[in-house]
């Protein structure tokens, strides 16, 4: 299966850069943070490009915080576009808060509970067998919201323990009847790759599709596009499957 792309296995998250955007400037609005109204989207996405990063431990962040205010919350300082005048605000939960999304999204959105580790496990498991352990120890980030400190750090720790706890209840299973387990958690690795062109992956990946030959066969004509509209876009033809 390599170098092939299964599209039965792929899964989806409805969160993107720009939720965690929104969620950081309603985190803001709802304490009171002086943000110019016609600032405040700005505002969120600079505080979440400069200071946000991903924790291990979401209790624990809130205890450090609450325990060591000074410490922890930053101050941001910005200018009104129009009156030129300066306002300052706190830069606090929302520090970890807001890359916190794609592990508990229901925060943001509750109609969405599946955490982003549960749904990379899923789709591991929804690969042939023999793929898999190739799989677990090779998860390339994507992206800019893959940029987070230490998002690959939880992101690993997460696919590891539910693994983990998953291979350690079938040898309970196995045990309980007789049978012996083959092989243990610990021989399975996961590894979540991070690596230099990570921001640019998918226009990276897309120039060098458009490069090949094959790029004429999937890609649709401005002729096609008139003729069908916008409904075209919604079938992927690289992955033979209607989005």
């Amino acid at each position: 299966a390599e170098g092939y792309v299964i599209g039965s296995c792929i899964r989806h998250v409805p969160i993107a850069g720009r939720d965690v955007t929104a969620f950081i400037q309603k985190l803001m609005r709802e304490r009171g943070e002086p943000v110019p109204p016609e600032d405040s989207m700005d505002v969120a996405r600079r505080v979440k490009e400069d200071y946000c990063y991903t924790c291990q431990d979401m209790v624990k962040e809130f205890t450090k915080y609450d325990s060591n205010p000074g410490k922890y919350i930053k101050s941001f300082t910005g200018q009104h576009a129009r009156t030129k005048k300066e306002w300052s605000i706190d830069v606090g939960y929302e520090q970890f808060l807001g890359p916190e999304v794609f592990f508990n999204p229901e925060m943001f959105n509750p109609d969405f509970s599946r955490p982003l580790p549960s749904l990379v496990d899923e789709a591991v498991l929804r690969c042939p067998i023999d793929t898999r352990r190739g799989l677990y120890s090779n998860i390339v980030l994507s992206g800019g919201s893959t940029m987070f400190k230490k998002f690959g750090l939880r992101l690993q720790d997460s696919i590891k323990k539910q693994v983990t706890a998953r291979m350690e209840a079938n040898q309970a299973r196995l045990a309980a009847k007789g049978l012996g387990g083959r092989g243990t958690a610990s021989e399975l690795k996961v590894k979540v790759v991070s690596h230099a062109k990570q921001r640019i992956a998918v226009w990276l990946g897309g120039s060098m599709l458009a490069a090949t030959p094959e790029f004429y066969r999937v890609c649709h004509t401005k002729k096609e596009y008139d003729e069908q509209g916008p409904r075209i876009a919604r079938h992927n033809a690289v992955f033979n499957a209607t989005m």
